[in-house]
């Protein structure tokens, strides 16, 4: 019981000795947290159903640290005996037995976010965002902006490296710039961040969730406790509804970012220029300059509004408008997101890969038209009419691959029944090149063809990086580099 009564209030100088955990999982997030308990001097075991190389490397790293590892299946079957503690990798599902089993025993569960909030540096601000869409390029933004500022930043959570080895870095950060998703948010507990951001929320990841309210709950716990700011999106009234619902630290204010022309306490576009009317002293009558949408790589409508948002988070801790403009400008877009491969004969191909939901496709396909639309895979338990009514009138012809291609299909016939579609049932290594094929023979001069999927990859490529980059390579054969 009385390691139960710490384990509360618990923060790095807590007596972690005393501690017995259990570590679910022995991924990147999962390695670092065994690594951190150990070197607080916890009795750490480390469990994984899967047994392949990489497993077993990082089993030998933590053996030789002192961590007990059971790899293989049933190795998360029952509860460890003497455990005080779970911490849970991200994805590991609630209803798996070990989760099950710690809930009914009354062990506390953490994620490894949750982990590395309690062994923080308190005088160390973080900035965290989360959204169904955007969140890996608004960090990226925000960590711009914040080195352009001169600050030192760690750039953490569900990018970059794990937050529980950022925080464990003994040279220190400035400033962490984190990016949580649903399933990191799941497992949070005490939580309670500088500013915080929600970027969008549409169905996603339902099949973990068990439901959009589920999911967007998890969503909203980043809000919990800020301190500081809470940045919306006007565009979207859910994240402002979250911010109602949240409890926060009394001063929090509500920020929120838009593409029109900004309110009081906003951020907008006004004229080509991004403004802010929220972190100004004279914001009832003026606002101030930050960078112009030329400054937004690439400029496509939803990469300005995560422009907008990690300026609201830069600002909120006092980084120059100055600043946000230079990082901005620093700022080298990933690959796989509205990336131009090639043009071929007057049609220009779009690599948007990482549009695995429908949500993130709808953002991009209202950054072109006319549009030969490339999409398919596995649905997650997502629908497409809304997505498709939203499209319509801009799409020139579909093709579509994948094993759930058959549910946009339908959603087409609905609600696009004149729109062309040409469906690839090939699964082989070639099956890309065949859906260039057909989508460059719909395509006329002047159009995009755009691999915007909508679904997740897993049914054909290793990840969604794999996809895009089979896609870049069908356009250059076809172009005949």
């Amino acid at each position: 019981m009385r390691v139960l009564e710490w384990l509360e209030q618990a923060d790095r100088g807590s007596p972690w000795g005393e501690l017995s955990v259990v570590v679910a999982g022995i991924g990147v997030s999962g390695f670092a947290a065994a690594d951190a308990l150990v070197q607080l001097g916890a009795t750490v075991t480390v469990v994984d159903e899967s047994d392949g190389d990489a497993q077993r490397e990082r089993a030998t790293i933590l053996e030789i640290l002192g961590a007990t590892v059971r790899l293989g299946p049933g190795a998360s079957a029952e509860l460890p005996g003497g455990a005080q503690l779970v911490v849970v990798s991200p994805g590991w599902r609630p209803t798996a037995p070990l989760l099950v089993a710690a809930e009914k025993a009354g062990v506390p569960i953490w994620g490894e976010v949750e982990l590395a909030w309690r062994l923080r540096d308190p005088s160390t601000p973080w900035l965290a965002l989360t959204g169904t869409n955007g969140k890996t390029t608004t960090v990226r933004m925000l960590s711009q902006m914040l080195q352009a500022s001169g600050l030192r930043v760690g750039a953490a959570g569900n990018v970059g490296d794990p937050i529980v080895s950022a925080v464990m870095d003994p040279a220190g950060y400035d400033v962490f710039a984190v990016e949580l998703s649903s399933f990191q948010l799941h497992w949070t507990h005490s939580l309670a961040v500088r500013s915080a951001a929600v970027l969008n929320v549409a169905p996603d990841h339902l099949d973990w969730h068990g439901s959009l309210d589920a999911y967007t709950a998890d969503k909203g716990r980043i809000y919990q406790g800020v301190e500081t700011a809470c940045v919306y999106n006007v565009a979207d009234p859910e994240t402002e509804r979250l911010v109602r619902d949240a409890e926060v630290t009394e001063g929090a204010r509500a920020i929120g970012f838009t593409l029109g022309i900004p309110s009081v306490g906003m951020l907008g576009v006004v004229d080509d220029i991004l403004v802010d009317r929220a972190f100004v002293a004279e914001r009832q009558t003026s606002a101030a300059e930050l960078a112009s949408v030329d400054d937004v790589r690439p400029a496509a409508p939803h990469n300005v509004a995560n422009a907008l948002a990690a300026a609201a988070l830069a600002r909120s801790i006092g980084v120059p408008a100055v600043a946000v403009r230079d990082g901005l400008r620093g700022f080298e877009p990933e690959d796989h997101r509205i990336s131009t491969v090639a043009t071929v004969g007057g049609v220009d191909y779009v690599d948007d890969s990482k549009a695995t939901n429908a949500h993130a496709a709808a953002a991009s396909l209202a950054a072109y038209e006319p549009v030969v639309w490339i999409a398919g895979g596995l649905a997650k338990g997502a629908s497409f009419d809304e997505l498709v009514s939203g499209a319509r009138d801009r799409l020139r012809g579909v093709v579509l691959i994948g094993a759930d291609r058959n549910l946009i299909s339908e959603a087409l016939a609905r609600h696009a029944p004149n729109v062309p579609v040409i469906e690839v049932a090939d699964t082989d290594n070639m099956a890309m090149d065949r859906v260039v094929q057909e989508a460059a023979r719909l395509a006329q001069p002047g159009d995009t063809v755009l691999l915007a999927p909508a679904c997740a990859s897993m049914d054909m490529f290793a990840n969604y990086v794999r996809r895009g980059e089979a896609f870049a390579a069908a356009v250059h054969r076809h172009d005949g580099r």
